[in-house]
């Protein structure tokens, strides 16, 4: 680790590994909290700070004492202590998700540089991933902010840690760019990413509109698929658009077979699918491409 970092940073050695990710997932239920304001005030382009949280049925606000994550939910029966509505099941399903996420996170990257980073990224998706989910829409204000995060961590991590951490850089540094300093490599990586993300996904939706007259993928896809590549890399990009992909068609297919109709026309949020492909990707993805890779040799 960066000896500047090692000096603020307490040593948790001595802890049990279970702690670290207990730890992490209390943390995370309580991001999670926080991305249940930004879920809900984002599409409806309200202030996530103000005012302080409050009951969307009856305005009431909210005290901190049932503010916990998932506990409140539970202690007050799923119900508003002022006017007794009930409250959605996603708030607490957002916190713990968030909470379960961090935790796993926590496990695959340890006390490393590279953590705060994957959990803001991890983070960011969730939010998309509701939000796609309840609107059909990806904002700007998360995958613009998100992209240039994803660009500062590509430089960031390099350079604190010295070692290759991202999944595309050992094959760019044996490739064109071996002279070049660790970061730089890193950095073209990310733009190679996004443009395989990002453009892949607006390549598919010219075609599909071009041949069947109907747009099939809207631009806040392609958007979030920028901030998706430039983070994870050209090989987990192109895994997270085959997760998302697969899992689309299967959920699709059965759908229409709910609803006992052949509409190859109908709407799906396809964030949904992206960002759990990516979280998948991030966690797991650089060994299934190695598994995959080696049936080949």
């Amino acid at each position: 680790m960066h000896l500047s970092l090692l000096l603020f940073l307490p040593d948790l050695s001595l802890l049990p590994a279970t702690f670290g990710y207990v730890i992490a997932g209390v943390f995370g239920a309580i991001i999670g909290s926080f991305l249940n304001v930004v879920i809900h005030r984002v599409p409806r382009e309200e202030s996530i700070v103000f005012p302080n949280s409050r009951c969307p049925t009856c305005g009431a606000v909210i005290a901190f004492y049932d503010n916990i994550p998932v506990l409140s939910y539970v202690f007050l029966g799923g119900k508003c202590r002022g006017c007794r509505k009930k409250i959605s099941p996603r708030y607490p399903g957002v916190e713990l998700l968030t909470g379960l996420t961090f935790a796993v996170v926590a496990w695959h990257d340890g006390l490393s540089i590279a953590l705060p980073f994957d959990l803001v990224f991890v983070s960011a998706l969730i939010a998309l991933v509701f939000i796609d989910a309840e609107h059909m829409l990806l904002p700007n204000v998360i995958t613009y902010p998100g992209t240039a995060f994803s660009i500062l961590a590509r430089i960031a991590i390099p350079w604190l840690t010295k070692t290759p951490h991202f999944d595309d850089l050992p094959s760019l540094m044996h490739g064109a760019f071996g002279g070049l300093p660790l970061w730089a490599v890193s950095i073209i990586g990310a733009f190679i990413g996004a443009l395989i993300g990002g453009g892949s996904l607006w390549l598919m939706g010219w075609t599909w509109e071009k041949l069947r007259g109907v747009e099939a993928m809207g631009l806040g896809d392609v958007k979030m698929m920028f901030m998706v590549g430039a983070y994870l890399g050209w090989r987990l990009t192109i895994l997270t658009i085959f997760f998302g992909v697969l899992s689309g068609s299967i959920i699709g297919i059965l759908w229409m077979m709910r609803r006992g109709q052949r509409d190859m026309q109908m709407l799906l949020p396809f964030g949904i699918f992206l960002g759990i492909g990516a979280i998948c990707a991030l966690l797991f993805g650089s060994q299934i491409v190695d598994w995959y890779a080696g049936q080949f040799r």
